[in-house]
Parts: C-alpha cells; structure tokens; sequence
C-alpha cells in the first residue's frame, strides 16, 4: 500500500448522523455515495467537544489523554484552580507549565513532526478547542489557524498571507446568530492557500456549526437547519476540488462529528438540590465550598474532602433525584464504584488525575423533540427548554458521523455496521502513512474499510454493567472490536 497519501478531516461539530439527507446536506449525501458510511460511529464520554476533540487527534480515551471535559477543576496544584479549556492562552501556559504535559498522550501533530509530516488546522471552533487540535503547532512550524481568534493562529506570516489573498480574519458573531463568515473564510483559506503552498500532509478543517445554533435555536430549528446546510455548501466546495484534483493526488478524506444533541426538557438546579442535602456548593473553589459543581451539561462534581464517605454521601444525595442520570466513582472493584448504586469510572475511560470524584449525566430519555428527533434530557443552564444539549450517555449524545471516501477505501456506496469510534480515525491515519502508533492510543486501525464489502461484518463482544441502591437502577451498555472499546448508551431507572 503507498504510503504516499494525504488526508482531510472535515469535522462539523456537534452535527447528528440523522440530519444528513439530500435536502439538508446535499455535499455530504454525495460523499456517502463516494465512500464508505460508519454506521456505528461513536464519540467518547463525556460526549463535549473538548474532550472528543483530544480524542480524535491522540486516538485515546479521556484517562489517557487527559482532558476529562470541556471545564475541570487542577487538582495539581495548589490550591486547585479551575481551568476552562475554551481559553487558548491559557492552555499554552499550562503545557509550557508542565513541561509539555497538557496532554498526558502524544498528539498527531507531534507524532507527524517526528517524521517529517506536517498537520494544518483550520477551525472556527472556540480559541481553546482550535490550540486543543494541535497544540504544539508553533513548536513545529505548522499551520493551526482559527477562523475568528488571533491568539490561536499560528504562524503569524502564514496568517498575514491569507488575509491578504481571502480577507482579514472575520470577528466571532453573537452566539445567538449562526456563523457564516468563519466557515466561509476557513474553507477559502484552505482551498486558495494552504493546500496549493503548504500541502500538508493531515488536514483537519473543523466547522464549529451546527454545535453552537443547535444550543440556542433547537436541534433543528430553522437557523439549525440553516447552518447545516451553509456548512455542507462550504464542505462541497471542498468535495469538489478532492474530486476533481484531492483524489488524484492521493487524498483521503474523512468527514466526521465529535458528538450529537438531545434536546433539554425539564430545568433543575444541581447546587440548589445539593444545598438541600447539607452541602455547600460552588462553581470553582474557596474555603467555604466543600463541592465543586462544573458548569456543564456533563457533570462533574470535585469534593474538597474526597474521602470515601464524603463520596458516599454525595452519592446517596443525587441518586435520590429524579434528574440524576448514570454516575461513576473511582473504583472499588472492576465494576462497582466506591459509593452504593455508582458504577467505575473505569467503565467510561474517565479515570484520570483530573477526572471528578462523581461524574453524571443528567437523566434522558427517548422523548421526541419538537423536529421529530429522538432524545430528550433534563438540564443545568439558564438557558429555556426545547434546546440542544450534549454531553451524556444518550445514544444520541454518542452517535456520531463518520464518512470515508479515496482510493484506500475501495467500496464506494457501502456501509460498515462494525463499530468505530473518534480514537480510530489517528490510528488509521498513522498506519496508512507506515508510522507506528504509540500504545497510548486505545483506537483501532478500520482495517475493515480496506477489503471488500463483504468483510464488513466482524465479531463484536458486547457487554452490560448495572448496579443499583434503593429505587435508583443504572445500565451501561459497551461493545468491542478488538482491542478497541465504544460505549453505547448509559440509562438508569427509578
């Protein structure tokens, strides 16, 4: 097999496999009939875009990659500080900081750089989740470059260039108003200087819509469905040069999404119920808050004192809400978490040094939402109902796109029923480029989607992991291929 090959990842963040169809995402539609559908692709827990980014570009799980959410409380240092990964500056401190270490994996721009290969990121994502897609660019010389935020680009004079050719870099809009601009320009700067000067050899071009229209307007909302498509016009501006030149010169693209959105129905209060049960909570440390709730449709609860009967207690306090979801412990056994009715953290890759003393998701459901799609969820934010929402176990939260199309993958139109996930997409790169990938990466190589269609169905192991204490009864459900491991869905019961 040559090893000659480029790749393009088009990534649309926050995007749902089943709001792709000829009307909506007629660009997409066309590069289903190009190459081969992931019908079982899956994101990683928690299902937030600054977790399944790191997990895309290190091809790990949150306990070896180490970013356990969009929002953390460090614990490293003291006191702990609260971190909000949307901050890109303040991400490049904290790796210089530790000597390199923000991730606790290698990432595909440096494991590229030590062979001479090169990653270019183009993103209208926020500053932090753009620097989080290679955060050593300027380190190595490559382009990362975001469609809104100055402090994420680098090279300076790769920058200049472009807004000299495609225009200055347009400001972030409202959060209320779907982004057009960025989408447009980081598209225009791909095609009209990175690819034609530059030629990278791995691409990611990551459209931050239909994520933040979907967490104002509604899951498919008219201004949602707007931006799908406007997305899908820019994403087909680039299928129509990988047709008529990528191809040729060997490009592979991959088109993706980092999680789906369910819809929030009922509004609750985390900190008020948790007051309710005797505890002092706040949004970031002090010396009177003894639990630290992150803001977050994921929860991550951080106790100042995280001894077992403090965790204990804790427990005992959410499990007896009607919004309390699937919850993880540090564990006791290779199931069970420390406290009654949690399941291991294990379980969920979640068991890193940064990870809470209690992660949750807030209860789902299968309701139907006012567009007609499945999953509802009661929610933390003050924001009103009838708004998308991630971060959790729902099958839908975890569904997401995955399409590939090029030379290597020989079965255009078909679909592979065999589970995947965000960590495969790295793995799979690195072994068509000849580069051995580190034994940090817990993805698996999609051989399947080399061979014929009929290899396409492979043994899967699937498993189911419940635990309960009184009323409150929690499932979680994973599968494997492999070495390789995706979770399914988390559900729980009263």
């Amino acid at each position: 097999m040559s090893r000659d090959h480029r790749f393009i990842i088009a990534s649309f963040d926050g995007l749902r496999p089943d709001l792709i169809s000829p009307q909506l995402t007629p660009h997409l539609w066309r590069m289903k009939a190009a190459g081969v559908t992931l019908a079982k692709h899956r994101t990683i827990y928690p299902s937030e875009t600054r977790s399944a980014f790191p997990s895309l570009v290190t091809g790990a799980t949150t306990d070896r990659h180490g970013m356990v959410g969009n929002k953390y409380l460090d614990r490293a240092v003291t006191p702990p500080r609260y971190i909000d990964t949307s901050d890109a500056v303040l991400l490049r401190r904290l790796d210089v900081e530790s000597n390199g270490r923000l991730y606790s994996a290698p990432s595909l721009g440096e494991i590229l750089a030590t062979t001479g290969r090169s990653l270019a990121v183009l993103a209208t994502n926020t500053a932090g989740t753009t620097r989080l897609f290679h955060h050593k660019a300027e380190d190595f010389g490559h382009i990362r470059l975001s469609g809104h935020f100055r402090e994420a680009c680098a090279p300076d004079d790769v920058l200049t260039g472009i807004e000299r050719r495609v225009g200055p870099l347009p400001p972030a809009p409202p959060k209320t108003e779907p982004d057009r601009s960025g989408q447009d320009w980081i598209t225009s700067a791909f095609l009209d200087v990175v690819w034609p000067k530059y030629r990278p050899d791995v691409t990611i071009l990551s459209y931050g819509e239909p994520d933040v229209t979907s967490h104002f307007h509604g899951t498919a909302a008219e201004a949602t469905r707007f931006i799908i498509t406007h997305c899908d016009r820019q994403f087909g501006r680039v299928l129509d040069w990988w047709q008529a030149e990528g191809k040729q010169a060997g490009v592979q693209i991959f088109a993706i999404s980092d999680h789906g959105h369910i819809t929030g129905h009922t509004r609750v209060s985390v900190a008020n119920s948790l007051r309710a049960a005797g505890f002092n909570p706040g949004t970031a440390p002090s010396a009177d808050v003894d639990v630290v709730v992150v803001p977050g449709q994921v929860g991550a609860l951080y106790l100042a004192n995280p001894e077992e009967a403090n965790v204990a207690r804790l427990v005992a306090a959410m499990t007896s809400e009607p919004w309390c979801g699937p919850l993880f412990t540090r564990a006791k056994d290779e199931v069970n978490g420390i406290a009654a009715g949690s399941l291991s953290n294990r379980l969920i890759f979640a068991d890193h040094s940064r990870a809470p003393d209690v992660a949750f998701s807030f209860r789902a459901d299968d309701t139907v939402d006012p567009f007609g799609l499945v999953g509802g969820t009661f929610y933390d934010n003050d924001r009103r109902a009838g708004l998308g929402l991630h971060g959790g176990l729902h099958p839908k939260e975890l569904a997401a796109v995955g399409l590939v199309a090029g030379s290597v993958f020989p079965n255009a139109g078909c679909a592979s029923f065999v589970a995947s996930g965000i960590c495969d997409i790295a793995p799979t790169i690195l072994n068509l480029l000849g580069i051995e990938a580190p034994p940090t990466m817990s993805g698996r190589v999609l051989h399947e989607l080399f061979r014929p269609s009929e290899a396409f169905e492979s043994p899967v192991r699937e498993e189911s992991f419940e635990t309960r204490v009184g009323g409150y009864r929690q499932l979680l459900r994973r599968e494997h291929v492999g070495h390789a491991c995706y979770i399914a869905g988390g559900w729980n019961s009263y």
